[in-house]
């Protein structure tokens, strides 16, 4: 042990230093509104202050559902700044999802915007867990409700407080479910290697100038922010993406980094007079959630003059990119780990296969998640271990490498569907749709969609003599789940393809699919 007591900066403690160091210089912009990194540190001392106020202590969670503002990006990182933890909602879930999720969190307060107020207000007399909670409201005017602005603006501007590294940071569930939900714990030394080991991947500097235009709930998000943070850059916030929006801002605020998923990229492309935009400041842009189409990757870097990588991941904590310097002979694969990540394939006896053959993509990282929140058997079910005892996550993904270490996705194990950036589990979809009394059998899948990448569709057996029609049961589906789980299409078929075991074979029926696009 030094003379010196040891201390190991977490992000709480980079917001304070750059508050202090760097005080003048922009830290987020929304719209027209700015705030330095001065006033950054005040207020997020404030929102932590705030917290303690309303009786919240270290570990106690924290449930944001809003809108993306100046004020929830405050709100997130005041909150890792109180020791509390942050439990960020995706605002597209459905009510029953949002009560879950509050639930399975055990959250003691719960921030909302707007119309998610009125949300909560109609959740509260039919859910327990959400009528329990500390309630705190953004441009909303109602019984119970305390004031977000009322609230920062009595509370002190300084915060002096020690964060334990091993203590949880944030929960992020991983899609909005109707079922039993799945949180992704983080803790904050866990936090700080994110930022660090990405912001080296991804070539943040300390100029950067990030447009952060998915949902502030997001992962994809907190790489942008967690990044941004660590260097001491501006974090530039999107209301809402929209994609001409978005190439005006990049000319406005000289954007040079941000994070996108590929319907993104490819609203981008289609800007008409994409040409007449000044967009040179853009340095480097990471794209991911999903597999980025062939085309799109060939032309983000010949149209916008700038560097893109292509990152392979998941919230769980395991990365590959592949990098620019990469593109022309790899621009199939996904890349390779980066520094302080390990990836394997392995096959259905656990064992690693040779290279080229195809298996389960496996990774060991300093990134890793504690675990899933209160789910000790999926957290188990997520570990590989190996011949040294390590433990590895399991991303349920189909993968190979290649001689080289190049890691390309062959397909995925498990029936995720990305749409948008956003992760929806058709398992929640069927449950739903087999509660309509003239539904048979039903498997979701997911389709190509101009709109969101993918898509979900029913493929339905319907019981016999039932005369529901295809638009009856898309509406009486869609009027049940989150935005973004809604179904575009209902195929019926007299049976569903299964095998031996009577497994869905889910595989033949995305095959049928490969040909639609909606």
């Amino acid at each position: 042990m030094s003379w010196f007591q040891l201390h190991e900066p977490l992000l709480p403690d980079v917001i304070a230093q750059h508050g202090k160091w760097q005080g003048e210089r922009i830290a987020l912009i929304e719209g027209e509104r700015r705030l330095t990194w001065c006033e950054f540190a005040r207020d997020t001392a404030r929102v932590a202050n705030g917290l303690g106020e309303l009786g919240l202590s270290s570990q106690d969670r924290v449930a944001v559902l809003m809108d993306n503002s100046l004020e929830m990006a405050v709100l997130l990182f005041g909150t890792l700044r109180s020791g509390c933890v942050v439990v960020p909602l995706n605002v597209s879930i459905s009510d029953a999802a949002v009560a879950a999720m509050i639930e399975d969190s055990g959250a003691r307060a719960v921030f909302a915007s707007g119309r998610h107020c009125a949300r909560i207000d109609e959740l509260r007399p039919r859910f327990e867990a959400v009528s329990r909670v500390v309630c705190v409201g953004l441009d909303y005017a109602g019984p119970r409700w305390i004031d977000f602005h009322d609230l920062l603006a009595a509370q002190p501007q300084t915060l002096d407080r020690h964060i334990d590294p091993e203590h949880v940071c944030n929960i992020i569930y991983s899609s909005g479910t109707t079922g039993v939900p799945k949180g992704i714990v983080h803790t904050h030394r866990c936090r700080m290697n994110w930022a660090f080991d990405l912001a080296l991947a991804l070539r943040y500097q300390s100029d950067c100038v990030t447009l952060c235009s998915l949902g502030l709930f997001s992962n994809i998000t907190w790489v942008a922010m967690l990044t941004t943070i660590l260097v001491g850059g501006t974090m530039v916030v999107m209301a809402a993406f929209d994609a001409v929006a978005a190439v005006e801002l990049i000319e406005r605020e000289r954007i040079t980094h941000g994070t996108f998923v590929p319907v993104q990229l490819e609203r981008l492309l289609a800007v008409s007079g994409l040409d007449r935009f000044r967009l040179d400041s853009l340095d480097t842009i990471m794209c991911c959630g999903s597999l980025l189409p062939l085309a799109v990757k060939q032309a983000v870097p010949r149209r916008f003059g700038c560097d893109l990588i292509e990152l392979y991941g998941l919230t769980e904590g395991l990365c590959t990119i592949l990098s620019p310097e990469d593109f022309a002979r790899k621009v199939e694969s996904v890349g390779k780990p980066f520094l302080g990540t390990d990836v394997r394939i392995i096959g259905d006896d656990d064992q690693e296969v040779p290279r080229d053959a195809i298996g389960e993509v496996v990774g060991l990282s300093r990134l890793l998640m504690a675990g899933y929140h209160g789910r000790d058997e999926a957290s188990a079910e997520a570990t590989w271990t190996d011949s040294l005892g390590r433990r590895w996550l399991r991303t349920g993904d189909l993968g190979r490498l290649d001689d080289e270490g190049f890691l390309y996705i062959v397909d995925r194990k498990k029936d995720m569907i990305l749409s948008g950036g956003q992760n929806i589990f058709p398992a929640d979809i069927e449950v739903l749709i087999r509660e309509h009394p003239d539904v048979d059998d039903v498997a979701v899948v997911s389709a190509r969609s101009r709109k969101w990448g993918e898509t979900p569709v029913a493929v339905v057996v319907p019981k016999p003599g039932s005369e529901l029609t295809k638009q009856m049961l898309i509406d009486w589906t869609n009027a049940r789940v989150g935005k973004q789980q809604r179904i575009s299409d209902v195929i019926w078929r007299a049976s569903l393809p299964r095998n031996p075991n009577g497994k869905i074979l889910k595989r033949e029926l995305r095959q049928e699919l490969a040909g639609f696009i909606y």
